[in-house]
């Protein structure tokens, strides 16, 4: 049997349990403060990126994994004995990771399939978790990157800011908006579409917010197979358990796991966000 290692990042959050059972491989997404560079989940933890992100005077930038951080994963894993490895990474709408991958795999003597997930957090998980059944299966990496392009179009990931600041803070609205929408409590629902985020709706108060999100996920679940989601969160776990309590409520028999978002994310979702994502089939 081919030995075989997964390599993601950071936006993923998996946890240690789940990189040890499915051999996979995380090189950290960087944010960039005035004092300094730090990689997630290595040079700072969600608590510490959090406070220092509410004492920032300007808001920080995120950068990607080098590629000679790449290369010499690759290398590494030659000589460990792998055959290849698949690469999956963040949206290539928000992140060069993938195109960084792109690039040091052609470089590389080691074999890699580097992969575009469209999209970040939960459903990289998932994608992992089904590809590695695949090759148990005994299916050729081939088929297996194929069969997680398809599941890139069946993924859903759905976040609702607790406030417009962060998000005007990083440029991504303007001033006024995130006044407006502080006064008169509006939460916008901001979704991926084709592997960038979209402002899907605006509506007034958290609460029609998340019926928004439950909406869709009813109208998956009405035309394929959802068993799992996750509750996902910027530093709000409170909020995110809520969310879960009300979903279980609803579904009976569906799991919900409540998972934390990349700090990525929240240098421009900001904290207290809260959001769900599931993997349809």
């Amino acid at each position: 049997m081919k030995k075989i290692a997964w390599i993601t990042d950071t936006a993923a959050q998996l946890d240690d349990a789940f990189i040890q059972r499915h051999n996979v491989y995380v090189l950290p997404l960087s944010v960039v403060f005035d004092d300094g560079s730090y990689r997630e989940s290595i040079d700072l933890t969600q608590g510490e990126f959090y406070n220092k992100l509410r004492a920032a005077k300007v808001s920080p930038k995120t950068s990607q994994p080098a590629i000679g951080e790449m290369m010499a994963l690759y290398e590494k894993l030659q000589a460990e004995g792998y055959d290849f490895a698949v690469a999956l990474h963040l949206s290539s709408g928000l992140s060069g990771t993938f195109d960084s991958a792109q690039s040091a795999a052609e470089m590389a003597d080691f074999k890699v399939y580097p992969v575009d997930s469209k999209i970040g957090s939960f459903p990289m998980g998932k994608m992992i978790e089904i590809g590695n059944e695949l090759f148990a299966a005994g299916k050729e990496p081939e088929e297996v990157v194929e069969t997680i392009n398809q599941l890139t179009t069946k993924s859903h990931l759905s976040f609702i800011p607790s406030s417009l600041n962060q998000l005007h803070k990083s440029g991504r609205v303007s001033g006024t908006q995130a006044f407006l929408s502080n006064i008169l409590n509006i939460k916008v629902v901001i979704t991926f579409v084709d592997g960038v985020t979209t402002m899907k709706e605006k509506v007034r108060s958290n609460k029609r917010a998340k019926e928004s999100v439950n909406s869709a996920l009813r109208a998956d679940m009405e035309t394929g197979m959802v068993p799992e989601v996750a509750v996902i969160h910027c530093n709000n776990e409170a909020g995110a358990e809520e969310w879960k309590n009300e979903l279980m409520k609803e579904f009976s028999g569906l799991k919900v796991d409540v998972i934390p978002l990349s700090v990525c994310v929240g240098v421009h979702a900001g904290e207290g966000t809260t959001g769900l994502s599931w993997v349809s089939y």
